[in-house]
């Protein structure tokens, strides 16, 4: 899906984890042209308020934390 400039979509996160800190909501944004990740959270107020906290990110940040290790990375792991 391809947002216009300044605008973007919000998906309900239908893999989250129950009890996981993983958004509520996940989605992309075009900001002066540059394409960002959302994520958003469900919470409430002290008072009861329900509200959304957002996060805005760069679009590859999330690709990139999920990269496979490098390999001295996963030699790190091996007894010998």
């Amino acid at each position: 899906m391809e947002n216009k400039n300044n605008s973007g979509a919000l998906f309900r996160n239908d893999k989250k984890i129950a009890g996981s800190n993983q958004p509520d909501y996940t989605g992309n944004i075009t900001i002066d042209g540059e394409r960002k990740r959302l994520a958003a959270w469900i919470k409430e107020s002290q008072a009861g308020n329900k509200f959304m906290s957002i996060q805005i990110s760069d679009f590859n940040e999330q690709q990139n934390s999920q990269a496979a290790p490098s390999k001295a990375e996963a030699d790190d792991d091996l007894p010998f």
